[in-house]
Protein backbone atom coordinates (compact mmCIF):
# COMPACT_ATOMS: atom_id res chain seq x y z
CA UNK A 1 0.00 0.00 0.00
CA UNK A 2 1.26 3.49 -1.06
CA UNK A 3 0.27 7.11 0.62
CA UNK A 4 -1.66 9.22 -1.50
CA UNK A 5 0.38 12.14 -2.59
CA UNK A 6 -0.69 15.70 -1.38
CA UNK A 7 -0.65 18.41 -3.70
CA UNK A 8 -1.09 22.28 -2.74
CA UNK A 9 -1.96 24.71 -4.29
CA UNK A 10 -1.67 28.34 -2.73
CA UNK A 11 -3.60 31.71 -3.87
CA UNK A 12 -1.79 34.83 -2.65
CA UNK A 13 -3.68 38.18 -1.89
CA UNK A 14 -2.54 40.90 0.09
CA UNK A 15 -4.48 40.14 3.28
CA UNK A 16 -4.89 36.25 3.13
CA UNK A 17 -3.35 33.41 1.92
CA UNK A 18 -5.66 30.60 0.58
CA UNK A 19 -4.79 26.55 0.48
CA UNK A 20 -6.38 24.30 -1.56
CA UNK A 21 -5.19 20.40 -0.98
CA UNK A 22 -5.83 17.40 -3.88
CA UNK A 23 -7.27 14.91 -3.43
CA UNK A 24 -9.17 17.25 -0.90
CA UNK A 25 -9.13 19.75 1.98
CA UNK A 26 -8.85 23.24 2.24
CA UNK A 27 -7.18 26.09 4.65
CA UNK A 28 -7.17 29.87 5.13
CA UNK A 29 -5.07 31.60 6.89
CA UNK A 30 -3.59 36.15 6.86
CA UNK A 31 -0.92 36.77 4.55
CA UNK A 32 1.39 37.70 7.69
CA UNK A 33 3.86 35.89 9.58
CA UNK A 34 1.75 34.46 12.05
CA UNK A 35 -0.23 33.17 8.74
CA UNK A 36 2.67 31.74 7.24
CA UNK A 37 3.17 29.28 10.84
CA UNK A 38 -0.13 28.61 10.47
CA UNK A 39 0.32 27.32 6.96
CA UNK A 40 3.66 25.85 7.53
CA UNK A 41 2.02 23.63 10.83
CA UNK A 42 -1.03 22.60 8.48
CA UNK A 43 1.36 21.31 5.61
CA UNK A 44 3.60 19.46 8.21
CA UNK A 45 0.63 17.35 8.83
CA UNK A 46 0.19 16.39 5.22
CA UNK A 47 4.05 16.41 3.79
CA UNK A 48 3.06 17.64 0.30
CA UNK A 49 4.50 16.34 -2.23
CA UNK A 50 4.33 19.89 -3.84
CA UNK A 51 2.90 23.63 -3.22
CA UNK A 52 2.26 25.50 -6.31
CA UNK A 53 2.12 29.66 -5.82
CA UNK A 54 1.32 31.89 -8.88
CA UNK A 55 3.88 34.91 -9.10
CA UNK A 56 1.45 37.81 -8.17
CA UNK A 57 3.79 40.46 -8.84
CA UNK A 58 6.37 39.98 -5.54
CA UNK A 59 3.66 39.76 -2.78
CA UNK A 60 3.97 35.94 -2.97
CA UNK A 61 7.92 36.30 -2.11
CA UNK A 62 7.82 36.22 1.68
CA UNK A 63 5.47 33.03 1.51
CA UNK A 64 8.06 31.72 -0.93
CA UNK A 65 10.22 32.12 1.02
CA UNK A 66 9.55 30.57 4.29
CA UNK A 67 8.25 27.39 2.84
CA UNK A 68 11.35 27.31 0.96
CA UNK A 69 13.36 27.67 4.24
CA UNK A 70 10.91 25.23 5.67
CA UNK A 71 12.18 22.43 3.39
CA UNK A 72 8.44 22.76 1.82
CA UNK A 73 8.98 21.88 -1.71
CA UNK A 74 7.72 24.77 -3.65
CA UNK A 75 7.37 26.15 -7.24
CA UNK A 76 6.55 29.77 -8.48
CA UNK A 77 4.73 29.45 -11.80
CA UNK A 78 3.36 31.71 -14.61
CA UNK A 79 -0.36 33.03 -13.91
CA UNK A 80 -0.69 32.69 -17.71
CA UNK A 81 0.15 29.21 -17.61
CA UNK A 82 -2.55 28.79 -14.98
CA UNK A 83 -5.15 30.46 -16.53
CA UNK A 84 -4.95 28.08 -19.88
CA UNK A 85 -4.74 24.84 -17.54
CA UNK A 86 -8.11 26.28 -15.96
CA UNK A 87 -9.49 27.02 -19.66
CA UNK A 88 -8.39 23.98 -20.66
CA UNK A 89 -10.27 22.38 -17.64
CA UNK A 90 -13.52 23.95 -18.38
CA UNK A 91 -13.15 26.36 -15.27
CA UNK A 92 -14.21 30.09 -16.24
CA UNK A 93 -14.96 31.50 -13.02
CA UNK A 94 -12.29 32.86 -10.79
CA UNK A 95 -12.20 33.28 -6.65
CA UNK A 96 -9.69 33.39 -4.81
CA UNK A 97 -10.72 29.98 -3.62
CA UNK A 98 -11.45 28.52 -6.53
CA UNK A 99 -7.80 29.81 -8.08
CA UNK A 100 -6.24 27.88 -5.06
CA UNK A 101 -8.48 24.51 -6.20
CA UNK A 102 -7.25 25.00 -10.01
CA UNK A 103 -3.48 25.69 -8.61
CA UNK A 104 -3.45 22.71 -6.59
CA UNK A 105 -4.98 20.84 -10.11
CA UNK A 106 -2.34 22.54 -11.70
CA UNK A 107 0.10 20.88 -9.38
CA UNK A 108 -0.78 17.65 -9.54
CA UNK A 109 -1.17 16.76 -13.05
CA UNK A 110 1.35 19.26 -14.97
CA UNK A 111 3.94 18.91 -12.09
CA UNK A 112 5.74 21.75 -12.16
CA UNK A 113 9.83 21.08 -11.92
CA UNK A 114 11.33 22.52 -8.89
CA UNK A 115 13.85 25.15 -9.60
CA UNK A 116 16.48 26.84 -7.26
CA UNK A 117 14.67 30.52 -5.90
CA UNK A 118 16.40 34.02 -4.95
CA UNK A 119 17.99 34.42 -2.00
CA UNK A 120 17.41 37.21 -0.28
CA UNK A 121 20.32 38.90 -2.03
CA UNK A 122 18.89 38.16 -5.14
CA UNK A 123 15.75 39.26 -4.10
CA UNK A 124 17.35 42.92 -2.99
CA UNK A 125 18.91 43.53 -6.29
CA UNK A 126 15.65 42.06 -8.22
CA UNK A 127 13.94 44.84 -6.28
CA UNK A 128 16.81 47.65 -7.23
CA UNK A 129 16.34 46.32 -11.07
CA UNK A 130 12.36 47.01 -10.62
CA UNK A 131 12.86 50.40 -9.49
CA UNK A 132 15.48 51.29 -12.09
CA UNK A 133 12.94 50.06 -14.83
CA UNK A 134 10.04 51.93 -12.82
CA UNK A 135 12.55 55.65 -13.25
CA UNK A 136 13.80 54.42 -16.86
CA UNK A 137 9.67 54.54 -17.71
CA UNK A 138 8.97 57.32 -16.01
CA UNK A 139 11.93 59.65 -17.18
CA UNK A 140 10.70 58.72 -20.86
CA UNK A 141 7.18 59.43 -19.93
CA UNK A 142 8.37 62.76 -18.90
CA UNK A 143 10.77 63.64 -21.85
CA UNK A 144 7.59 63.12 -24.19
CA UNK A 145 5.58 65.17 -22.23
CA UNK A 146 8.30 68.45 -22.06
CA UNK A 147 8.13 67.95 -25.50
CA UNK A 148 4.52 68.95 -26.08
CA UNK A 149 4.19 70.45 -22.53
CA UNK A 150 3.23 74.52 -22.74
CA UNK A 151 5.23 77.03 -21.07
CA UNK A 152 3.42 77.12 -17.53
CA UNK A 153 4.10 73.21 -16.67
CA UNK A 154 7.51 73.20 -18.48
CA UNK A 155 9.47 74.26 -14.84
CA UNK A 156 7.86 71.45 -12.95
CA UNK A 157 8.28 68.66 -16.37
CA UNK A 158 12.16 70.14 -15.92
CA UNK A 159 12.37 69.81 -12.06
CA UNK A 160 10.95 66.40 -12.31
CA UNK A 161 13.37 65.10 -14.94
CA UNK A 162 16.10 66.67 -13.11
CA UNK A 163 15.05 64.31 -9.85
CA UNK A 164 14.32 61.38 -12.12
CA UNK A 165 17.85 61.61 -13.40
CA UNK A 166 19.50 61.86 -10.05
CA UNK A 167 17.32 58.85 -8.77
CA UNK A 168 18.43 56.77 -11.70
CA UNK A 169 21.84 57.40 -11.20
CA UNK A 170 21.85 56.73 -7.34
CA UNK A 171 20.37 53.34 -8.69
CA UNK A 172 22.56 52.37 -10.93
CA UNK A 173 25.28 53.34 -8.22
CA UNK A 174 23.24 50.73 -5.91
CA UNK A 175 22.89 47.97 -8.35
CA UNK A 176 27.11 48.17 -8.70
CA UNK A 177 27.24 48.08 -4.54
CA UNK A 178 24.66 45.49 -4.26
CA UNK A 179 26.39 43.02 -7.02
CA UNK A 180 29.78 43.82 -6.00
CA UNK A 181 29.16 43.13 -2.16
CA UNK A 182 28.76 39.00 -2.78
CA UNK A 183 31.35 37.76 -4.28
CA UNK A 184 29.45 34.54 -5.97
CA UNK A 185 28.08 37.83 -7.79
CA UNK A 186 30.86 39.50 -8.30
CA UNK A 187 32.03 36.10 -10.21
CA UNK A 188 29.26 35.84 -12.56
CA UNK A 189 29.09 39.46 -13.18
CA UNK A 190 32.55 39.54 -14.42
CA UNK A 191 32.20 36.31 -15.92
CA UNK A 192 29.18 37.59 -18.16
CA UNK A 193 30.73 41.35 -18.93
CA UNK A 194 33.77 39.34 -20.45
CA UNK A 195 31.14 38.81 -23.89
CA UNK A 196 31.09 41.89 -26.08
CA UNK A 197 28.50 43.36 -25.88
CA UNK A 198 27.80 42.36 -22.23
CA UNK A 199 26.47 45.42 -20.15
CA UNK A 200 25.96 46.09 -16.88
CA UNK A 201 21.81 45.99 -17.55
CA UNK A 202 21.52 42.32 -19.03
CA UNK A 203 24.05 40.94 -15.82
CA UNK A 204 21.65 42.53 -12.99
CA UNK A 205 18.54 41.16 -15.10
CA UNK A 206 19.77 38.04 -15.40
CA UNK A 207 21.50 37.73 -12.09
CA UNK A 208 18.17 38.75 -10.57
CA UNK A 209 15.77 37.46 -12.43
CA UNK A 210 16.86 34.17 -13.81
CA UNK A 211 18.43 32.07 -11.11
CA UNK A 212 18.89 29.29 -13.62
CA UNK A 213 21.28 30.70 -15.35
CA UNK A 214 23.97 28.21 -15.96
CA UNK A 215 22.02 25.12 -14.22
CA UNK A 216 20.23 24.05 -17.53
CA UNK A 217 21.14 22.92 -20.71
CA UNK A 218 21.08 25.45 -23.85
CA UNK A 219 17.85 23.94 -24.90
CA UNK A 220 16.17 24.25 -21.40
CA UNK A 221 17.51 28.16 -20.54
CA UNK A 222 15.86 29.52 -24.24
CA UNK A 223 12.78 27.98 -23.76
CA UNK A 224 12.58 28.76 -20.48
CA UNK A 225 13.13 32.63 -21.10
CA UNK A 226 11.07 32.27 -24.19
CA UNK A 227 13.72 32.72 -27.40
CA UNK A 228 13.36 28.93 -28.33
CA UNK A 229 11.44 28.98 -31.76
CA UNK A 230 7.81 27.03 -31.28
CA UNK A 231 6.26 24.95 -34.18
CA UNK A 232 3.11 25.82 -35.34
CA UNK A 233 1.78 22.43 -37.21
CA UNK A 234 -1.53 21.18 -38.01
CA UNK A 235 -1.89 17.92 -40.39
CA UNK A 236 0.13 18.75 -43.76
CA UNK A 237 -0.11 22.52 -43.02
CA UNK A 238 3.58 23.68 -41.71
CA UNK A 239 3.47 27.41 -40.08
CA UNK A 240 6.13 29.85 -39.54
CA UNK A 241 7.94 28.99 -35.91
CA UNK A 242 7.59 31.45 -33.86
CA UNK A 243 8.59 32.62 -30.28
CA UNK A 244 6.31 33.25 -27.44
CA UNK A 245 5.72 33.05 -23.93
CA UNK A 246 8.63 33.49 -21.50
CA UNK A 247 10.14 35.93 -19.18
CA UNK A 248 9.21 39.13 -20.86
CA UNK A 249 11.60 41.57 -19.00
CA UNK A 250 14.51 39.43 -19.20
CA UNK A 251 13.88 38.94 -23.47
CA UNK A 252 13.41 43.15 -23.72
CA UNK A 253 16.89 43.28 -21.88
CA UNK A 254 18.53 40.64 -24.26
CA UNK A 255 16.83 41.82 -27.32
CA UNK A 256 18.91 45.27 -27.03
CA UNK A 257 22.30 43.33 -26.17
CA UNK A 258 21.97 41.02 -29.43
CA UNK A 259 21.32 44.52 -30.94
CA UNK A 260 24.84 45.78 -29.53
CA UNK A 261 26.40 42.61 -29.96
CA UNK A 262 25.15 42.31 -33.70
CA UNK A 263 27.61 45.34 -34.54
CA UNK A 264 30.61 44.58 -31.61
CA UNK A 265 30.45 41.01 -30.68
CA UNK A 266 32.87 38.91 -33.52
CA UNK A 267 31.10 35.81 -32.67
CA UNK A 268 27.30 37.17 -32.73
CA UNK A 269 28.31 39.39 -35.82
CA UNK A 270 29.17 36.89 -38.05
CA UNK A 271 26.15 34.78 -36.81
CA UNK A 272 24.35 37.87 -37.70
CA UNK A 273 25.80 38.63 -41.03
CA UNK A 274 25.63 34.77 -42.25
CA UNK A 275 21.75 34.77 -41.46
CA UNK A 276 20.95 37.99 -43.16
CA UNK A 277 23.03 37.08 -46.43
CA UNK A 278 20.63 33.88 -46.30
CA UNK A 279 17.40 35.88 -46.94
CA UNK A 280 16.40 35.64 -42.82
CA UNK A 281 14.13 39.15 -42.11
CA UNK A 282 16.50 41.08 -39.60
CA UNK A 283 14.17 40.63 -36.86
CA UNK A 284 14.28 36.60 -37.52
CA UNK A 285 18.29 37.10 -37.44
CA UNK A 286 18.00 39.30 -34.30
CA UNK A 287 15.81 36.54 -32.40
CA UNK A 288 18.61 33.87 -33.42
CA UNK A 289 21.22 36.06 -31.61
CA UNK A 290 19.17 36.61 -28.64
CA UNK A 291 18.71 32.60 -28.59
CA UNK A 292 22.47 32.46 -29.47
CA UNK A 293 23.94 35.13 -26.91
CA UNK A 294 21.86 33.46 -24.11
CA UNK A 295 23.02 30.10 -25.21
CA UNK A 296 26.43 31.16 -25.29
CA UNK A 297 26.04 32.76 -21.43
CA UNK A 298 24.35 30.13 -20.11
CA UNK A 299 27.64 28.09 -20.61
CA UNK A 300 29.71 30.36 -19.78
CA UNK A 301 28.31 30.40 -16.30
CA UNK A 302 27.99 26.92 -16.42
CA UNK A 303 31.61 26.17 -16.87
CA UNK A 304 32.77 29.20 -15.26
CA UNK A 305 34.54 30.47 -18.36
CA UNK A 306 35.35 33.92 -19.19
CA UNK A 307 34.99 35.01 -22.84
CA UNK A 308 37.18 33.17 -25.42
CA UNK A 309 36.07 34.24 -28.76
CA UNK A 310 38.21 31.14 -30.27
CA UNK A 311 36.40 29.00 -27.94
CA UNK A 312 33.11 30.30 -28.76
CA UNK A 313 33.38 29.65 -32.70
CA UNK A 314 34.56 26.07 -31.42
CA UNK A 315 31.66 25.45 -30.02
Amino acid sequence: MTSTQVFVGIDVSKKQLDLAFRPEGRFAAPNDEAGFAQVLERLSTVSPALVVLEATGGIEIPLAGALAAAGVPVVVVNPRQVRDFAKAAGKLAKTDVLDAHTLAHFAEVMRPELRPLPDEQTQTLAAILTRRRQLVEMLTAEKNRLGQARKPVRKSLRAHIAWLKRELAQTDSDLAHTIHESPVWREKDDLLRSTPGVGPVLTTTLLANLPELGTLTGKQIAALVGVAPLNRDSGTWRGKRTVWGGLAQIRATLYMAAVVAARFNPVIRAFYQRLCAAGKAKKVALTACMRKLLMILNAMLKHRTPWRTELVQCA
